[in-house]
C-alpha cells in the first residue's frame, strides 16, 4: 500500500511539473544599412522566415520556451544558457537563438522559436539542427545545413543549397539552380528557372516545371517522378 502511494504522489508530480511549461517573448532589431546576407544558427525550435519587399531592417520575434519548470527555474536557465543575439559582422548580420546547456534532467528541452522578417533582397545562410524551416519571398542565394526537421520554401530568387539529415523538403519557385543532398525524407521541387540537383538516400523525389536539366546523383530508396523537364534528365545514382 505505501508503495502504491509513494508511487501515486510521484505520478502526480510529474504531472504537475508539466503544467508549468515557462514562455517569455523577445523582440529584437537591426538597421540593415550596409548588410546583404542574414546568417543564423540555431539548435532546436522552429524557424520562420519572412522576405519584405521595401523593408530597412531586421526584425526577431523569439518565443522562448523552458517546458516542465518553475518560473524561477525556468529563469535561471534562460539566465544561464540562453543565446540570444542579433548584431553586424562585417557585411552580414548575424543571428544566434539556441540553448547552451543541459540544465534538464527529463522531458522536453527548453527551445527557442524565431520569426524573422528581413529585407527581401537578402541571402540567407542558415545552419539549424531541430525544428521546422519556413522561408517565404527571399531574393537572394540561401544555404540550409539542417540535421532534423521539415524544410519549406516558397518564392526564391537566387540560388538554393540544402544539405539536411531527415525531414520532409518541399520548395515552390526558385529563380536559379537548386542543389540538394538529404539522409532521408520525401523531396518536393516545383517551378525552377535554373537545374535541379538531387542526393537522397531515402524517400520519394518529385520534381516538375524546371527551366533546365535535372540531375538525380544517388537515390537510396524511393520513387523518382518527374515531369516538364526542358534541360536533360540525369540518374546517375
Amino acid at each position: 500500500m505505501r508503495a502504491t502511494l509513494i508511487l501515486a504522489m510521484f505520478t502526480a508530480s510529474l504531472a504537475n511539473a508539466g503544467w508549468n511549461d515557462y514562455e517569455e517573448v523577445r523582440d529584437l532589431r537591426l538597421d540593415t544599412g550596409g548588410l546583404s546576407v542574414l546568417q543564423i544558427e540555431s539548435r532546436s525550435g522552429s524557424l520562420e522566415v519572412q522576405g519584405l519587399s521595401g523593408a530597412d531592417e531586421i526584425i526577431v520575434k523569439a518565443i522562448v520556451q523552458v517546458p516542465g519548470k518553475s518560473d524561477e527555474k525556468a529563469q535561471k536557465i534562460i539566465a544561464d544558457d540562453l543565446i540570444l543575439v542579433l548584431e553586424k559582422k562585417g557585411d552580414k548580420a548575424i543571428l544566434k537563438g539556441y540553448f547552451d546547456g543541459n540544465n534538464w534532467s527529463w522531458g522536453d528541452s527548453a527551445s527557442v522559436r524565431l520569426e524573422i522578417s528581413v529585407p527581401d533582397r537578402f541571402a540567407l545562410e542558415v545552419e539549424d539542427s531541430s525544428g521546422s524551416i519556413l522561408i517565404n519571398d527571399v531574393l537572394g542565394d540561401i544555404e540550409i545545413d539542417d540535421s532534423s526537421g521539415s524544410i519549406k520554401m516558397s518564392n526564391v530568387g537566387g540560388s538554393v543549397d540544402i544539405e539536411d539529415g531527415s525531414g520532409s523538403i518541399s520548395v515552390d519557385g526558385v529563380g536559379e539552380d537548386i542543389a540538394i543532398e538529404d539522409g532521408s525524407g520525401s523531396i518536393t521541387v516545383r517551378h525552377v528557372q535554373g537545374s535541379v540537383t538531387v542526393d537522397d538516400g531515402s524517400g520519394s523525389v518529385n520534381v516538375k516545371d524546371v527551366g533546365k536539366d535535372l540531375i538525380i546523383k544517388d537515390d537510396g530508396s524511393g520513387s523518382i517522378n518527374y515531369s516538364e523537364i526542358q534541360g536533360k534528365v540525369e540518374n546517375t545514382g
